[in-house]
């Protein structure tokens, strides 16, 4: 089923979530913990979403890939919901993950440099038992 021919009419749960690309229990999850407002219902008990369904999903799956919180889009949402553009709150949140981000990777530098430096301090081929506590036994002349 084409995205373009499911979000201009009403979506049934699993619809929905083959127009975004997530499995129908994140959208009842969303739901549950209030990201996707309840839906209308059909008389068979249905739940039957529109085209505000597929939008508000592909905004959490936005903010999902720049790392926020669910706890983050939902604030976001809350405040888009108003009517207001989300675009200050959303600023304050991007610039706390950018810093996140710059922690984790210099975390990760300093990570890689402690491999390279285990790499490179391994002995050769004739690999002595280690001392305990240790990986390998200190080499001579390195």
């Amino acid at each position: 089923m084409s995205t373009t021919s499911t979000v201009h009419r009403q979506l049934r749960v699993a619809e929905l979530a083959e127009a975004v690309g997530v499995r129908p229990d994140t959208i009842r999850y969303y739901e549950r913990i209030g990201l996707l407002p309840a839906p209308d219902r059909t008389a068979a008990g249905y739940r039957s979403y529109g085209r505000s369904a597929v939008d508000r999903l592909r905004f959490i799956q936005g903010a999902q890939r720049l790392g926020l919180r669910l706890s983050d889009i939902a604030d976001l949402l809350a405040v888009r919901d108003t009517g207001v553009c989300p675009c200050e709150p959303a600023e304050h949140l991007l610039r706390r993950r950018l810093n996140d981000l710059d922690v984790e990777m210099a975390r990760l530098a300093a990570l890689r440099a402690d491999m390279v430096a285990m790499l490179e301090a391994l002995p050769s081929a004739k690999c002595p038992p280690p001392a305990p506590g240790t990986w390998c036994p200190p080499t001579e002349g390195r």
